[in-house]
């Protein structure tokens, strides 16, 4: 089934900023658009207010004066629901509340004709509950818009347990056709996005609640080393602590308290003070006025090691050893089976975050894992009291000698990027394994939706199958609660990989 024709005209109920993008999106595109409010007025006063958008794209040279006056004219405010009968397409941008839509779609199926598909624009409800107030309910799809809409060009377009097929991909045409990039997604909680996000904020939260490092480091780390363009708590400020803990407590619901999406009970407490981010003016950080932006911690100058010994190639962080040479500090390299580590002058050990603790051994640095080493401007050290202060020196000063910031943080196994990546990564096979998406609409909807500098299947293959799988076992033995628990679909995932390579280990 092919995309809607420009002349069906298409509805969104909902006037609010979400409503009014998802009604630009559409007019844009060249359809005639009806909008709906409950609260008198507020369709009239959305027009205008996308009216005034259209002024500033044609201001700059994003679109024509013609095409605007043409889109202006296509655009209609609605008295009341019935305005909207002859609509091919409605979608409802209205308050987050199962009843609440029930409701209005129940309303709806009365009004519109057969063939009219009706989409919600939900983030965290279920798409099939959604459609099970409707005596059809094979023609509600879900259509995620993410906000911006007009901007961001992402669409999750998931079909609940009775949605049509023939509906979701009328859908998914219309979307493409609108310029955006659908992915299709079966009704689990969180969708792609939301449910493959969680880590990234629960792994942040977790790390500052074991005092591991404060919210700049970690933020600065998961920015400068993990290539993300911001930080866990500088995004959740921007999205709001309210948002983003109400997301994640949803998604925790939904699939039965389950450990691996346990909210965090720091953010449960910014929360209950009131301190929501940039909106109130203070939230991890603060934005009041006169305020003293937050610093990450970063290590005094030390004296770079005269050499360093690399047993094994160093796996992902291999790259490494080409930066070491160019800083012109000598490589001994020597042949270790097992071996993927740096050993310094001390005699101290320096290896790539695995899932250990420092505390284990008798002298090691761990060091976080970067999306690219070459290009990272800043390097996380985890050590314990038990590490030789002389092999943290080095470590410093090695990392320095190759251009980088260094941040040093507890003894916390994974780190921040390592763990972070880890989980993302098993939360993404997962997903895969129990049907919700392709891996390619999972790696795209993670860049796309929440800009991640590589989809996880992309960081799973740079990384090795094994990689995450090992990392989360080593976690979990630490951590036995569940939370690090690597998946099934993960699990057989690196066991294949094994066989493969002549392993039955």
């Amino acid at each position: 089934m092919t995309a809607l024709d420009l002349s069906s005209p298409v509805a969104v109920v909902g006037t609010g900023t979400m409503g009014q993008g998802i009604a630009q999106v559409a007019l844009v595109a060249g359809h005639p658009v009806r909008l709906y409010d409950t609260v008198p007025g507020r369709a009239q006063e959305a027009s205008a207010a996308i009216g005034a958008r259209l002024d500033r794209l044609v201001e700059k040279d994003r679109l024509t004066a013609a095409d605007r006056d043409a889109a202006r004219a296509r655009l209609l405010p609605a008295q009341s629901l019935t305005d909207l009968a002859d609509c091919a397409l409605v979608v409802e941008a209205v308050l987050e509340r199962l009843d609440v839509k029930q409701d209005l779609f129940r309303e709806l199926e009365g009004i519109v004709g057969a063939d009219c598909l009706l989409a919600t624009n939900t983030s965290s409800l279920s798409v099939t509950a959604i459609g099970g107030a409707l005596g059809n309910p094979g023609r509600l799809v879900g259509l995620h818009f993410f906000n911006p809409a007009p901007l961001l060009p992402l669409v999750e377009v998931v079909s609940g347990h009775a949605t049509d097929v023939t509906m979701a991909t009328r859908a998914y045409e219309t979307a493409r056709a609108w310029g955006k990039t659908p992915v299709a997604c079966a009704d689990t909680p969180g969708f792609i996005v939301n449910r493959i996000a969680r880590p990234f904020y629960a792994e942040a939260f977790a790390v500052y609640e074991a005092q591991g490092a404060d919210p700049a480091t970690i933020d600065a780390i998961l920015h400068e080393s993990g290539g993300f363009k911001m930080g866990a708590f500088e995004l959740t400020d921007l999205i709001g602590q309210d948002v983003n803990e109400s997301v994640t407590h949803s998604v925790w619901q939904s699939f039965f308290q389950d450990v691996r999406f346990t909210p965090s009970l720091a953010q449960r407490r910014l929360v209950e003070s009131g301190r929501l981010g940039r909106k109130t003016g203070q939230g991890w950080y603060d934005y009041q006025e006169g305020a003293e932006p937050a610093e990450p911690h970063t290590a005094e100058r030390a004296q770079p090691p005269a050499y360093v010994v690399a047993e094994g190639d160093l796996g992902p962080a291999a790259e490494l050893l080409a930066l070491i040479r160019e800083a012109g500090i000598a490589v001994r390299e020597e042949d270790e089976d097992h071996g993927t580590r740096l050993v310094l002058p001390g005699g101290g050990q320096l290896a790539l975050a695995d899932g250990q603790t420092s505390v284990e051994f008798r002298d090691v640095v761990y060091f976080d894992l970067a999306l690219d080493y070459r290009r990272a401007t800043r390097i996380a050290l985890s050590a314990s009291q038990d590490t030789a202060s002389q092999t943290l020196t080095e470590a410093i000063g090695l990392f320095q000698a190759l251009g980088k910031d260094v941040s040093v943080i507890g003894d916390v196994p994974g780190m921040i990027v390592a763990r972070t990546v880890a989980r993302i990564v098993d939360l993404a096979h997962d997903a895969v394994a129990k049907g919700v998406a392709t891996e390619e609409d999972i790696d795209t909807a993670m860049r796309l939706g929440v800009n991640y500098p590589l989809g996880p299947f992309e960081w799973s293959r740079r990384l090795g199958r094994n990689w995450a799988y090992a990392l989360l076992d080593d976690l979990h033995m630490r951590d036995p609660s569940g939370r690090y628990a690597p998946s099934l679909a993960l699990y057989r995932h690196a066991y294949a990989t094994d066989r493969r390579e002549g392993s039955t280990s």
